[in-house]
């Protein structure tokens, strides 16, 4: 029977864990700090460990991950996912970072996938060299901790140090370049250039001036040798955004590079060998542009050896709150005065679908600091598009949590009381995924339930 040790300092997330995880018939025990979690390891061989990462203590979830990852694969837990976490996760050899509140299954199908993996190795496992990922990283520019930014910020973590090309997909707006400029910079290139070019800005006897440089006299008005952007990108990383804007003769070329590793300038007798990582984006269907023949099938599977599906902002709407306030950071610079938004304005920007995406969402923040009449933007201040009735009237059904849960300033009691009918009705009465999402067992969830005077059962 295979062996688990879950850590957290909550002890109803550790009992939680450990009744999920004893439902598949696998033996656990807990420990709710790191010095206790280290005494269990030194009497049982564990075959997996599950920490929280923040474990309120000098040892973190990362350092107790050092002691571990030799032994037994180690999935970490936190409730503050975002991309640098999941990077440092990855790069210190964790077999899997989870975002709270988890998924039952997502916990089930990550540690059975580890024990597997446990059971196949014979000796230490062999961790990711860290020297794989650059030793510190700025911001990545993403906001979000929706459950699909988790699981990008992850694929992102995992394709950064290879040398593989990687399409990255998504509708106009949804930030694939940031995708891109990510993964460069949390590989082993990031000291060397990121060169972008938008394939789709150019015509073709342009692009491929750009991409492969030229030499003096090859064409009127080139009156020296010049690299190509291939080359400027030597031992870093070509960004080619919009790729299924490119013509069938330019997609031979670029096949052609990807399979030789060697570019030849425009009107040049001689090629030069390119050693550059190439990352690609499209909003556009490249299998349909396959079956289609308006773009080359090899140069499709050269391309999509990984591919990134980028999210539109209407699959990550919890995202939204978030990201408004990054932008409001940005626009109070602008006027010159420190900015809020209102719950009813806030409530609008969340139930729109924003076809623009990212992009759109930040001009609209803008607008709306540009036209607010004082400090807090009221739905006034908004543009027209997100003044119609329609609009309004879906907002209003669907509030902020944040209006029904404090808008009266209730009493702490008061507040927890709300918030577990909010969770219970976001659940439909769910009760193993409300106590998933509160962080409790299902007995405490009863305790809760039965202190307020709320029946589970309704």
């Amino acid at each position: 029977m295979s062996r688990i040790l879950v850590i957290d300092d909550d002890a109803a997330s550790c009992e939680l864990l450990k009744e999920i995880l004893a439902d598949q018939d696998w033996r656990v025990e807990t420990a709710q700090n790191p010095q206790r979690a280290l005494e269990l390891a030194k009497r049982t061989k564990f075959d997996l460990v599950i920490s929280d990462l923040n474990l309120e203590s000098k040892t973190t979830g990362l350092d107790l991950l050092q002691e571990f990852r030799d032994i037994c694969p180690v999935i970490l837990v936190t409730g503050f996912g975002t991309l640098e976490t999941a990077v440092e996760a990855s790069r210190e050899g964790a077999w899997d970072f989870i975002s709270k509140p988890f998924k039952v299954d997502e916990v089930v199908a990550s540690a059975r996938r580890a024990l597997e993996q446990s059971k196949r190795s014979s000796g230490p496992l062999e961790a990711t060299p860290p020297e794989e990922f650059p030793a510190s990283y700025e911001g990545s520019g993403f906001v979000g901790r929706s459950a699909v930014m988790i699981g990008l910020y992850k694929e992102i973590a995992r394709v950064a140090p290879a040398r593989s090309t990687v399409l990255i997909v998504g509708e106009s707006g949804t930030g694939k370049e940031l995708v891109a400029r990510a993964i460069h910079k949390h590989s082993p290139r990031a000291q060397f250039p990121f060169v972008a070019v938008n394939c789709g800005a150019l015509t073709e006897t342009l692009l491929e001036a750009e991409l492969f440089g030229h030499v003096r006299g090859s064409f009127t008005g080139a009156v020296s040798d010049r690299k190509g952007l291939w080359e400027e990108a030597q031992h870093g990383t070509l960004f080619l955004d919009e790729i299924g804007e490119t013509s069938p003769a330019m997609q031979v070329k670029l096949l052609r590079v990807l399979q030789e590793g060697e570019i030849r300038r425009v009107g040049a007798a001689k090629s030069t060998q390119v050693d550059a990582r190439v990352l690609a984006a499209t909003n556009r269907d490249l299998e349909k542009e396959v079956k289609a023949g308006t773009f080359r099938e090899d140069l499709y599977y050269r391309l999509s050896v990984v591919t990134l599906q980028v999210p539109p902002l209407r699959e990550r709407r919890s995202d939204i709150p978030l990201l408004v306030e990054r932008f409001l950071q940005l626009a109070s610079k602008n006027v010159g005065k420190r900015l809020k938004i209102s719950e009813p304005a806030l409530a609008i920007l969340v139930s729109f679908d924003w076809p623009g995406n990212v992009r759109e969402l930040e001009a609209s923040v803008e607008y709306a600091a540009l036209h607010a009449r004082g400090t807090e933007i009221q739905p006034d201040d908004l543009s027209p598009k997100l003044q119609t009735p329609e609009l309004r009237a879906r907002a209003s059904r669907t509030p902020s949590p944040l209006v029904a849960l404090y808008a009266d300033l209730p009493s702490l009691d008061e507040l927890e009381r709300r918030y577990l009918l909010h969770v219970l009705e976001a659940v439909n009465h769910n009760r193993t995924r409300a106590a998933e999402i509160l962080g409790v067992d299902r007995r405490t969830l009863y305790r809760m339930a039965e202190r307020f005077g709320l029946k589970l059962d309704e």
